[in-house]
């Protein structure tokens, strides 16, 4: 599907100059001379590289069609990770590195959307929270209140994340798997 250059928005993902890229941010510049374009920055999917351009009200882009699919994790195998179909339970191995260090998250079972351009996987998408034990804990320095009371503790998965001065060893805690920090105590 064609779309206008001032349509492209965050999150975007467009076919351009041969590759497959995905619009990082968008602005929209309205100069006093000449006319209105989109100040956008792109990022390829393949390799990583960042390119700047602008495209104009007239210039017409081909907006790529992503489908999004529901895997199941199975389970780690070396350095792979294997998913199943929800659909038609075909399994499919992934690097780690696809996943990135997101791949701590991952849990027996845990319901994930694996984008699919042209029935290649380019993206996944993991629950914003996740559930996890704090296994180890720092002990809480009496009085340290004037400051920001956190402290570290380390989750089963073995990542850090910081933690209210009240949450022990054994309880759980719920994660944001965006931004690796603490969000509350799991009822």
């Amino acid at each position: 599907m064609k779309i206008n250059g001032n349509e492209i928005r965050p999150g975007m993902m467009i076919e351009y100059e041969g590759g497959l890229w995905v619009a990082v941010k968008a602005v929209a510049v309205k100069p006093g001379k000449g006319p209105a374009y989109n100040q956008v920055e792109l990022k390829n999917i393949v390799d990583g590289r960042k390119l700047n351009n602008r495209f104009g009200s007239d210039e017409r882009v081909e907006q790529a069609r992503v489908e999004v699919k529901d895997y199941q994790f199975l389970y780690k195998q070396d350095d792979n990770l294997v998913f199943m179909d929800t659909d038609t339970y075909e399994q499919l191995e992934l690097n780690t590195e696809f996943v990135g260090d997101r791949a701590a998250f991952l849990q027996d079972g845990m319901t994930v959307a694996l984008e699919m351009y042209e029935d290649k996987p380019i993206g996944i998408r993991l629950p914003t929270q996740v559930t996890l034990e704090v296994v180890e804990a720092d002990a809480v320095v009496k009085g340290q209140t004037a400051a920001s009371s956190y402290k570290p503790a380390k989750l089963e998965n073995g990542l850090r994340v910081l933690v209210p001065p009240f949450i022990g060893v054994g309880e759980k805690i719920v994660v944001d798997t965006n931004e690796t920090t603490y969000v509350r105590r799991a009822e």
